[in-house]
Protein backbone atom coordinates (compact mmCIF):
# COMPACT_ATOMS: atom_id res chain seq x y z
CA UNK A 1 0.00 0.00 0.00
CA UNK A 2 1.61 3.16 -1.34
CA UNK A 3 1.96 5.78 1.48
CA UNK A 4 -0.08 9.41 0.62
CA UNK A 5 1.30 12.62 0.44
CA UNK A 6 2.37 15.14 2.98
CA UNK A 7 0.12 18.24 2.72
CA UNK A 8 2.40 21.15 1.47
CA UNK A 9 1.27 23.15 4.24
CA UNK A 10 2.98 21.45 6.67
CA UNK A 11 5.60 22.95 7.95
CA UNK A 12 9.33 21.62 7.85
CA UNK A 13 9.79 21.33 11.57
CA UNK A 14 6.54 18.73 11.38
CA UNK A 15 8.88 16.39 9.39
CA UNK A 16 11.63 16.36 12.02
CA UNK A 17 12.49 12.87 13.61
CA UNK A 18 12.36 12.20 17.25
CA UNK A 19 14.11 9.73 19.41
CA UNK A 20 12.52 5.97 17.90
CA UNK A 21 11.57 7.59 14.73
CA UNK A 22 15.06 7.97 13.95
CA UNK A 23 15.60 5.41 10.83
CA UNK A 24 19.51 5.77 11.11
CA UNK A 25 21.48 2.81 12.55
CA UNK A 26 24.64 5.02 13.80
CA UNK A 27 24.24 8.78 14.15
CA UNK A 28 26.14 11.68 15.32
CA UNK A 29 25.05 13.11 18.59
CA UNK A 30 25.69 16.58 19.79
CA UNK A 31 25.04 17.30 23.06
CA UNK A 32 23.15 20.23 24.83
CA UNK A 33 26.11 22.30 25.13
CA UNK A 34 26.60 22.00 21.14
CA UNK A 35 29.68 19.91 21.84
CA UNK A 36 30.54 16.99 19.50
CA UNK A 37 29.68 13.57 21.03
CA UNK A 38 30.89 11.24 18.17
CA UNK A 39 29.19 8.61 16.29
CA UNK A 40 26.89 6.33 18.61
CA UNK A 41 24.34 3.68 18.14
CA UNK A 42 20.67 5.04 17.67
CA UNK A 43 19.60 3.42 20.94
CA UNK A 44 23.12 4.13 22.80
CA UNK A 45 22.10 7.92 21.71
CA UNK A 46 18.03 7.47 22.62
CA UNK A 47 19.28 6.39 26.09
CA UNK A 48 21.97 9.35 26.84
CA UNK A 49 19.07 11.81 25.69
CA UNK A 50 16.68 10.01 28.34
CA UNK A 51 18.83 9.84 31.00
CA UNK A 52 19.14 13.60 30.60
CA UNK A 53 15.07 14.12 30.47
CA UNK A 54 15.34 15.66 27.07
CA UNK A 55 14.90 14.11 23.42
CA UNK A 56 17.70 13.13 20.35
CA UNK A 57 16.11 15.37 17.58
CA UNK A 58 17.49 14.32 14.19
CA UNK A 59 18.79 17.94 12.92
CA UNK A 60 20.51 17.15 9.79
CA UNK A 61 19.05 13.93 8.13
CA UNK A 62 20.91 14.11 4.88
CA UNK A 63 24.07 13.94 6.55
CA UNK A 64 26.18 10.45 6.67
CA UNK A 65 25.29 9.40 9.27
CA UNK A 66 22.17 11.81 10.18
CA UNK A 67 23.35 14.32 13.09
CA UNK A 68 21.19 14.29 16.24
CA UNK A 69 21.27 16.54 18.57
CA UNK A 70 20.42 16.30 22.24
CA UNK A 71 17.80 18.69 23.22
CA UNK A 72 14.21 19.51 25.08
CA UNK A 73 12.08 18.93 21.64
CA UNK A 74 9.81 21.48 23.07
CA UNK A 75 12.67 24.35 23.14
CA UNK A 76 14.26 23.11 19.57
CA UNK A 77 10.67 23.76 18.30
CA UNK A 78 10.07 27.24 19.95
CA UNK A 79 13.52 28.18 18.50
CA UNK A 80 13.32 26.78 15.24
CA UNK A 81 9.72 28.71 14.41
CA UNK A 82 11.58 31.83 15.73
CA UNK A 83 13.82 31.36 13.38
CA UNK A 84 11.46 31.08 10.39
CA UNK A 85 9.44 33.89 11.86
CA UNK A 86 12.80 35.94 11.38
CA UNK A 87 13.66 34.53 8.19
CA UNK A 88 10.00 35.77 6.96
CA UNK A 89 10.79 39.22 7.64
CA UNK A 90 13.81 39.66 5.84
CA UNK A 91 11.91 38.33 2.58
CA UNK A 92 9.33 40.82 3.39
CA UNK A 93 11.71 43.20 4.19
CA UNK A 94 13.38 42.41 0.16
CA UNK A 95 9.78 43.57 -1.08
CA UNK A 96 9.02 46.30 -3.61
CA UNK A 97 6.30 48.23 -4.10
CA UNK A 98 6.07 51.44 -6.76
CA UNK A 99 4.58 54.25 -6.61
CA UNK A 100 4.02 56.40 -9.60
CA UNK A 101 3.42 59.89 -9.78
CA UNK A 102 3.32 62.57 -12.40
CA UNK A 103 4.53 66.18 -12.45
CA UNK A 104 1.39 67.89 -12.26
CA UNK A 105 -0.66 65.49 -9.69
CA UNK A 106 -3.58 66.33 -8.04
CA UNK A 107 -3.18 67.12 -4.53
CA UNK A 108 -6.06 64.54 -3.14
CA UNK A 109 -4.21 61.85 -5.50
CA UNK A 110 -0.78 62.35 -3.93
CA UNK A 111 -2.41 62.00 -0.73
CA UNK A 112 -3.47 58.84 -2.04
CA UNK A 113 -0.16 57.76 -3.73
CA UNK A 114 1.44 59.07 -0.07
CA UNK A 115 -1.21 56.66 1.94
CA UNK A 116 -0.33 53.74 0.37
CA UNK A 117 3.95 54.31 0.44
CA UNK A 118 3.27 55.09 4.38
CA UNK A 119 1.10 51.85 4.11
CA UNK A 120 3.85 49.25 2.73
CA UNK A 121 6.65 51.73 4.73
CA UNK A 122 4.73 50.09 7.46
CA UNK A 123 4.67 46.68 6.57
CA UNK A 124 8.74 46.56 6.47
CA UNK A 125 8.37 46.98 2.28
CA UNK A 126 10.62 49.12 0.06
CA UNK A 127 8.64 52.01 -2.03
CA UNK A 128 10.05 53.11 -5.58
CA UNK A 129 8.82 56.64 -6.07
CA UNK A 130 8.75 57.06 -10.19
CA UNK A 131 7.92 59.90 -11.64
CA UNK A 132 7.03 60.07 -15.67
CA UNK A 133 7.58 63.15 -18.18
CA UNK A 134 5.08 62.93 -20.90
CA UNK A 135 5.71 65.73 -24.20
CA UNK A 136 7.28 68.93 -23.01
CA UNK A 137 6.86 68.44 -19.29
CA UNK A 138 10.58 67.38 -20.15
CA UNK A 139 11.62 70.55 -20.99
CA UNK A 140 10.58 71.54 -17.32
CA UNK A 141 11.95 68.92 -15.11
CA UNK A 142 12.13 71.15 -12.02
CA UNK A 143 8.35 70.54 -10.96
CA UNK A 144 9.13 66.70 -11.33
CA UNK A 145 12.04 66.91 -8.83
CA UNK A 146 9.75 69.00 -6.84
CA UNK A 147 6.92 66.92 -6.50
CA UNK A 148 9.35 63.86 -5.65
CA UNK A 149 10.96 65.64 -3.37
CA UNK A 150 7.99 66.83 -1.46
CA UNK A 151 6.77 63.12 -1.42
CA UNK A 152 10.24 61.98 0.47
CA UNK A 153 9.54 64.92 3.03
CA UNK A 154 5.94 63.33 3.68
CA UNK A 155 7.13 60.14 3.85
CA UNK A 156 10.48 60.55 5.82
CA UNK A 157 8.81 60.01 9.37
CA UNK A 158 8.42 56.22 8.00
CA UNK A 159 11.39 55.31 5.36
CA UNK A 160 14.24 57.12 4.05
CA UNK A 161 15.71 57.60 0.64
CA UNK A 162 18.43 54.97 -0.44
CA UNK A 163 19.64 57.75 -2.65
CA UNK A 164 18.77 61.35 -4.34
CA UNK A 165 16.11 61.90 -6.85
CA UNK A 166 17.69 61.51 -9.91
CA UNK A 167 17.13 61.84 -13.68
CA UNK A 168 16.95 58.69 -15.48
CA UNK A 169 15.76 58.63 -19.11
CA UNK A 170 12.05 60.69 -19.18
CA UNK A 171 11.85 60.22 -15.44
CA UNK A 172 12.90 60.49 -11.79
CA UNK A 173 13.22 57.44 -9.90
CA UNK A 174 14.01 57.20 -5.70
CA UNK A 175 13.92 54.34 -3.47
CA UNK A 176 12.26 54.47 -0.06
CA UNK A 177 13.38 52.39 2.87
CA UNK A 178 11.19 51.64 5.83
CA UNK A 179 13.17 52.86 9.25
CA UNK A 180 13.83 50.31 11.90
CA UNK A 181 10.16 49.88 14.11
CA UNK A 182 11.95 51.54 17.21
CA UNK A 183 12.77 54.35 14.85
CA UNK A 184 10.20 54.76 12.70
CA UNK A 185 6.24 57.00 13.26
CA UNK A 186 3.34 54.61 14.02
CA UNK A 187 1.00 54.15 11.65
CA UNK A 188 -1.87 57.02 10.73
CA UNK A 189 -4.64 54.66 11.75
CA UNK A 190 -2.94 53.74 15.03
CA UNK A 191 -2.61 57.03 16.03
CA UNK A 192 -4.34 58.22 19.31
CA UNK A 193 -5.12 61.68 21.27
CA UNK A 194 -6.81 61.94 24.54
CA UNK A 195 -10.13 63.18 24.28
CA UNK A 196 -11.50 64.50 27.97
CA UNK A 197 -15.26 65.23 27.64
CA UNK A 198 -17.33 66.74 30.04
CA UNK A 199 -18.15 64.12 32.46
CA UNK A 200 -14.06 63.86 33.13
CA UNK A 201 -13.29 60.24 31.89
CA UNK A 202 -10.39 60.26 29.03
CA UNK A 203 -11.17 58.22 26.27
CA UNK A 204 -8.73 57.49 23.03
CA UNK A 205 -9.88 58.49 19.87
CA UNK A 206 -8.60 57.85 16.66
CA UNK A 207 -6.82 60.54 14.38
CA UNK A 208 -8.05 60.18 11.17
CA UNK A 209 -6.05 59.47 7.89
CA UNK A 210 -4.08 61.86 5.52
CA UNK A 211 -6.92 64.00 3.95
CA UNK A 212 -7.61 67.47 2.40
CA UNK A 213 -7.59 70.65 4.95
CA UNK A 214 -10.77 71.61 5.74
CA UNK A 215 -12.34 74.86 4.54
CA UNK A 216 -12.29 77.75 6.32
CA UNK A 217 -16.07 79.43 7.47
CA UNK A 218 -17.15 81.09 5.14
CA UNK A 219 -14.40 80.24 2.30
CA UNK A 220 -15.60 79.25 -1.32
CA UNK A 221 -14.83 75.27 -2.28
CA UNK A 222 -12.54 75.28 -4.42
CA UNK A 223 -12.56 74.75 -8.10
CA UNK A 224 -12.08 70.98 -9.28
CA UNK A 225 -8.97 70.21 -11.19
CA UNK A 226 -5.69 70.17 -10.63
CA UNK A 227 -4.60 73.02 -8.30
CA UNK A 228 -1.01 72.46 -9.09
CA UNK A 229 -1.23 72.33 -12.94
CA UNK A 230 2.41 74.00 -13.72
CA UNK A 231 1.92 72.27 -17.84
CA UNK A 232 -1.65 73.60 -18.08
CA UNK A 233 -0.53 76.55 -20.83
CA UNK A 234 1.27 74.17 -22.53
CA UNK A 235 0.48 71.75 -25.48
CA UNK A 236 1.52 67.82 -25.16
CA UNK A 237 2.65 66.39 -27.90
Amino acid sequence: MSRPFSPRSQSPSSFVRINGKIRAREVRVIGQDKQQLGILQLADAIRMAQSQGVDLVEIAPAANPPVCQIVDYGKFRYEQAKREKESKKHQHANKVKEVQLSPQIDPHDFGVKLTHAIDFLCEDMKVKVTLRFRGRELAHKEYGFQQVKKFVVEAAPWGHPDFEPKLIGKGINVMISPHPRNKRARHPDEVTRPVTPQNGHVVAQIQPRLQSQPQQNGAQPAQQGFANAPFAALENK
